[in-house]
């Protein structure tokens, strides 16, 4: 297969994805190695992983108060863990986890806000890589850490001003990325249920084919400029604490469109903030419905 088509699929930005065979190709470059970053539970990671990778399980640090003062601190503490983990500015990076999944794909956006020039995602993660025949090892070594810190972008980051500022504006679309419960409000998990006003639901996991892997150009921009997601509008996604929406920010990504943020306090800060507005779609049925309450962080 031809490495290049392996991740094609028609994107404007196929660079951000990397196939597993183009993949293990660049890992038997001693000089231009990639750092490759394993976002799965430890379990998974010491049960067998990809060999040079070093693991760093997000899930679960977030952040719910996006005031400047916290912003601060909880991103300075983010770029540290990504350069204890051996992340510099000279070297690509290379996220995965099981598949094309939230947890990669947040790293992906930490690394795109901290203006790291090449980063990359392993397209179906380990699943690929073993389909592909390739081994996985239980050998790891401690990583040599940076002194990298980026220059922050200012422009992919959205907190609850920035949202805020942009209720109701024809020129920017609020992307829910969250399931239909959450959407609706029959799941809550905030203060309060239900969603930011006028915000187009589009499940994160429709992003993604049977195999795991983002589906091809053609079937995305179907699906997001049907629903009224089109490049000509800078988009923000959001879901309960940034995993998900950081996903679908790198669909669009993929996809070409100019202007995307993710907004890193998503639902849990903005369910929590009583002062801001919400609403809840769908029909009656939907309002009235017994609650269920989810403590899950993504």
């Amino acid at each position: 297969m031809n490495l290049v088509m392996e991740t094609s699929k028609g994107y404007v930005n196929p660079h951000l994805l990397i196939g597993p065979r183009e993949l293990a190709t660049s890992l038997e470059r001693d000089a231009t190695r990639p750092t490759l970053l394993d976002l799965r539970p430890a379990e998974l990671f010491a049960a067998g992983h990809l060999p040079h990778a070093v693991h760093l399980d997000l899930f679960g640090v977030s952040l719910t108060d996006t005031d400047p003062a916290p912003l601060k601190a909880f991103l300075w503490m983010i770029e540290h863990l990504l350069a204890a983990r051996g992340v510099s500015g000279d070297r690509p990076v290379v996220v995965y986890e099981t598949d094309s999944g939230m947890r990669a794909a947040r790293a992906f956006w930490f690394l795109e806000l901290f203006g790291h020039p090449n980063v990359r995602m392993l397209d179906g993660g380990a699943r690929a890589w073993q389909e592909a025949g390739l081994p996985l090892t239980t050998e790891s070594a401690a990583p040599a850490s940076s002194s990298w810190t980026g220059e922050r972008r200012a422009d992919v980051l959205a907190t609850w001003r920035d949202v805020a500022d942009r209720l109701n504006k024809r020129e920017v679309t609020i992307l829910d990325t969250r399931s239909d419960g959450e959407y609706c409000g029959t799941t809550v998990r905030a203060a309060r249920g239900g969603a930011i006003p006028g915000a187009v639901h589009i499940e994160w996991t429709r992003n993604l084919g049977a195999d795991g892997a983002f589906k091809p150009a053609a079937e995305l921009t179907a699906m997001y400029e049907e629903a009224g997601v089109t490049p000509d509008r800078e988009v923000v996604s959001y879901c309960q604490g940034g995993y998900r929406a950081a996903h679908s920010y790198l669909a669009l990504r993929l996809l070409g469109y100019p202007k995307v943020r993710s907004y890193l306090g998503s639902w849990k800060e903005w369910g929590d903030r009583v002062e801001l507005p919400i609403e809840i779609p769908g029909n009656e049925e939907s309002r009235n419905a017994p609650l269920e309450r989810s403590r899950t962080l993504s």
